[in-house]
């Protein structure tokens, strides 16, 4: 006998199953090369949990929880994976948005993929040598480049300047 509960369980894990095959997480390419390679054990070892998910599994923080939002002291931001200096603080702009932002990488930093989760290509950002996930990359960004490298703080680490 079919019940009012069985319906809402059966409405419920069909649209989840549904929205999981409409719209991955993750794409199903070859997976990509890096130059900075360990396993997910290490990974794991070498990041906090809140890291490993931005970084490894592409998770997104909480907008606002950063505390490199309110970072404005000259110097670099590099991957917390990694090590490798990504923005310079000169190229670090307030969006509004809760999460810090830039308008430009350090050249030879950040490598783009197509990122078509949530039903929608969206341009990610990440780290080129051991491939962290960053954040995205949107055209609303100020001049003179126009673009928003809207980044994760967590896979971020500032380096201030030397006086």
């Amino acid at each position: 006998m079919t019940t009012r509960r069985h319906l809402i369980i059966g409405t419920a894990a069909s649209a989840t199953a549904l929205c999981a095959g409409l719209f991955p997480r993750r794409a199903t390419a070859a997976p990509e090369s890096f130059e900075v390679t360990h396993t997910d054990a290490q990974w794991r070892a070498r990041l906090s949990p809140q890291q490993y998910a931005v970084l490894r599994q592409e998770d997104t923080e909480r907008p606002g929880s950063s505390p490199l939002n309110a970072e404005h002291r000259m110097g670099t931001f590099s991957c917390a994976g990694c090590a490798l200096p990504l923005f310079a603080s000169t190229t670090k702009f307030d969006s509004g948005t809760g999460w810090p932002s830039f308008w430009k990488p350090l050249d030879n930093a950040v490598a783009t993929r197509t990122d078509k989760s949530f039903g929608m290509a969206r341009t990610e950002a990440h780290c080129r040598r051991c491939g962290g996930h960053l954040g995205h990359i949107f055209d609303d960004g100020p001049p003179p480049t126009g673009l928003r490298y809207c980044m994760n703080g967590l896979s971020l680490a500032f380096t201030p300047k030397s006086a």
